[in-house]
């Protein structure tokens, strides 16, 4: 009879979960600055929002979140109150929310990253999904800029260089 030794160590500790967040939010900021001003806000394809609009939602995702879920209570989601209409407004909010992010994330316990919330009042799940479905959420929303670059005829950052 052969034993298995059982794992002791997590995976993944918190404070690599939020690096591997933030080389994402590195790259997407990089395809967000990689855009000519006037596509940015203007050209889509199929239907698609432009990038702007998507790049908001990002922005007023993740730290709204995590201040909810430190906070331990969580509005409906809203992207009401910022309006960019330059480029430069976008960048300075994205890395104003990096910081809010940071602050944030570093609040969550160990433990309260298993524990059920209620995010936006619509997605009720463990706060490690929460957090996991705003990566992937980026990650979706960076290929749509990466299809616009490309259709704009410009070679987007590479996405493995995310730091």
């Amino acid at each position: 009879m052969t034993t298995t030794a059982t794992a002791t160590q997590q995976f993944m500790t918190t404070e690599q979960l939020l690096k591997d967040w933030q080389g994402h939010r590195n790259l997407t900021r990089r395809v967000i600055d990689a855009f000519p001003e006037k596509e940015l806000f203007e050209f889509s394809i199929g239907g698609m929002r432009p990038f702007a609009k998507m790049a908001v939602e990002l922005i007023m995702i993740g730290g709204t979140a995590l201040k909810g879920i430190v906070e331990n209570k969580m509005d409906a989601y809203n992207e009401e109150g910022f309006n960019p209409t330059t480029k430069a407004e976008i960048l300075k909010k994205w890395d104003e929310e990096t910081e809010v992010i940071n602050h944030y994330f570093r609040q969550i316990s160990e433990e309260r990253f298993q524990e059920t919330f209620n995010l936006f009042g619509e997605y009720e799940f463990p706060v490690y999904e929460n957090i996991l479905y705003f990566v992937d959420n980026e990650i979706h929303h960076r290929a749509q800029g990466y299809v616009y670059l490309r259709a704009l005829g410009m070679e987007p950052p590479f996405f493995w260089e995310r730091f």
